[in-house]
């Protein structure tokens, strides 16, 4: 089992800049991804941004060059630096992390969620 939690998020201006983090703990697979969707409302679920343990980073073309991903290998923690908020990106945004592997089943965890709400 994983557990996932989100903090960070909040109400902010169109052009101001959030940091969102999230921590797992748990099982941590050596090797698994960790990443940010989010969801708006009437909407489905959509990529952000994810980071392997490998460093390995992946980016919705949304948010290239505004947001960066990262994370601390020794606190099992991912964080997404959002700038240049547009209302657009308001939405629930939520941590997933899966194991990566070629031998077993991918598992998957999510956590809850933290509202981001960007004002025009």
């Amino acid at each position: 089992q994983v557990q996932l939690v989100e903090s960070g998020g909040g109400l902010v201006e169109a052009g101001g800049s959030l940091r969102l983090s999230c921590v797992a703990s748990g099982s941590i697979f050596r090797f698994n991804a960790l990443g940010w969707y989010r969801q708006a409302p009437g909407k489905q679920r959509e990529l952000v941004a994810t980071i392997t343990s490998g460093g390995d980073t992946n980016y919705a073309d949304p948010v290239k060059g505004r947001f960066t991903i990262s994370r601390d290998y020794a606190k099992n923690t991912v964080y997404l630096q959002m700038n240049g908020l547009k209302p657009e990106d308001t939405a629930v945004y939520y941590c997933k992390y899966n194991t990566i592997s070629p031998f077993t089943p991918q598992s998957t965890y999510w956590g809850r969620g933290t509202q981001v709400t960007v004002s025009s």
